[in-house]
């Protein structure tokens, strides 16, 4: 089942709470708030699907495992001038100074 965005109608125009339900398509879309009551329209959003080019594959490509075994290094940022190596080989530390 699809998971859908709702957010509160505020009486002063304001961004109200934004919530997620999950509800079959063929259900009507939610009027009020299901535990206070009060009212809520549907935010469009696009679906999150884990095909060839998305963000949750492109966060897999990148992982620190997939990039040591395709033999790149990567280091990430420590501190004032210091990177730490995460993935492949070469120096465990990197500074500048």
């Amino acid at each position: 089942m699809p998971t859908y965005l709702y957010q509160v109608i505020t009486d002063d125009g304001s961004d109200g709470e934004v919530f997620e339900v999950v509800q079959p398509m063929s259900e009507q879309p939610l009027t009020k708030h299901p535990e206070t009551g009060v009212p809520v329209r549907r935010i469009p959003a696009l679906p999150n699907i884990a095909g060839k080019w998305s963000d949750i594959k492109g966060k897999a490509q990148m992982s620190n495992k997939n990039l040591d075994r395709l033999g790149f290094t990567k280091y990430e940022r420590a501190g004032d001038g210091h990177y730490e190596k995460k993935a492949g080989e070469g120096p465990d530390v990197i500074s500048s100074n």
